[in-house]
């Protein structure tokens, strides 16, 4: 695993917005960077490739053991009111998309799972389409070995999976969904519904605040069509404590993430994770905060519905050396061994490993200044050679 310097492509700015890139700056900072590039190895690649899908199937038994536990579904923080919808989206094996597992690793050491973003995984766009057309451009320019390849079939198999909700899970229609004024989000759910597109599945857009409540408890669009099937980029444990939450189990609708995500998509998977899989070595040692646990000398504190980074906080021997503010924590918290991100000129580097219908299929690498990745960290492209 290596940082390299390379040029940058002298026109794609003019391709980023040609192909809808619209938040390749963000806040007057650079969020996609391409004056270097990161390089593996082919068994580098597949040590991550093999972790992640270790991981997820670890993921998949805490999901299993929730559901069939009342205590642990209050414990994630899981309102009652919703606690047969989970659970029943789960027993009847509503379908998902993709998810992304952030891991810190160095090329040397196993990778660690930070956390898991099961529910509303961004960074997708840059990760599958515009790092490929990176490659394929630098390729063409001789700056990049013909035979230099990309860990990256996301594309693919997003639109492939489009193809199974269509043709065996029975999607006729997918209405797609996020919030106003969120541009990355909004490139998201565009790019999804281009994939949607290829697989010849029918979507339509429309905002989360313009989802309407029909007479009969069913959500509906602007064009009070009634909505089937919706792929939300809108948190769960949001959604939870919305006050149409009461009319999610009867509005009939399949959700793309399905509900049992929020599970997965919660902090408290850590401390489950550690707990069912002690030592297993893609997993850090996690503990739910209030609960007694082996005092640890350098950890992290994470809410349960953290995103982003905001709320979390690093500690060594009692002093907290990073944090970021945030609206979070009154849910509860878990504490995590700190695992130190690789360092490369003078950034800390995450990796971003995508899984689409359970499958591993690609990474994302961001940068970050700080300590703790947030937001507005930065987005390198990457190689494999060999």
């Amino acid at each position: 695993m290596k940082r390299l310097a390379i040029n940058e492509r002298p026109d794609w700015r003019e391709k980023a917005t040609e192909f809808g890139f619209n938040f390749h700056t963000m806040y007057g900072e650079p969020y996609w960077c391409e004056d270097a590039y990161y390089q593996f190895t082919l068994a580098q690649i597949e040590e991550i490739e093999d972790a992640t899908a270790d991981i997820h199937q670890m993921c998949l038994k805490v999901v299993e053991r929730v559901v069939n536990d009342d205590k642990l579904m209050a414990k994630f923080q899981i309102p009652k009111h919703v606690w047969d919808f989970v659970r029943s989206s789960w027993r009847t094996q509503q379908p998902s998309l993709y998810s992304r597992l952030d891991l810190a690793y160095d090329g040397v050491n196993p990778p660690k799972l930070l956390e898991n973003n099961a529910d509303t995984p961004t960074s997708l766009y840059e990760a599958a389409f515009f790092q490929w057309l990176w490659l394929e451009d630098q390729i063409a320019a001789g700056n990049l070995s013909q035979d230099a390849d990309q860990y990256n079939s996301l594309q693919e198999k997003l639109i492939e999976r489009f193809a199974e909700l269509k043709n065996q899970h029975g999607f006729s229609l997918l209405h797609i969904a996020c919030c106003q004024d969120t541009e990355e989000d909004r490139g998201t759910v565009q790019y999804l519904q281009d994939c949607a597109l290829e697989a010849e599945l029918a979507s339509e857009f429309l905002f989360i605040e313009e989802i309407g409540l029909g007479e009969r408890g069913q959500f509906t669009d602007t064009q009070d069509q009634v909505i089937s099937n919706l792929f939300k980029l809108y948190p769960w444990e949001f959604m939870f404590r919305e006050v149409f939450a009461t009319k999610l189990e009867d509005a009939g609708v399949r959700w793309l993430e399905p509900a049992w995500k929020a599970i997965l998509s919660n902090k408290a998977l850590l401390p489950l994770l550690w707990e069912m899989f002690p030592d297993h070595p893609n997993l850090l040692p996690a503990y739910f905060a209030e609960d007694p646990h082996p005092e640890l000398d350098h950890y992290v504190v994470k809410p349960l519905f953290s995103r982003e980074g905001a709320n979390i906080k690093v500690i060594e021997k009692g002093q907290e050396v990073a944090s970021v503010e945030g609206p979070y924590g009154a849910e509860g918290m878990i504490v995590q061994q700190f695992h130190p991100l690789p360092v490369f000129e003078g950034s800390y580097t995450l990796i971003g490993s995508w899984l689409v219908n359970d499958q591993p299929c690609g990474i994302g690498i961001r940068e970050d200044k700080a300590l703790i990745t947030q937001d507005l960290s930065r987005f390198y492209p990457h190689t494999i050679v060999g």
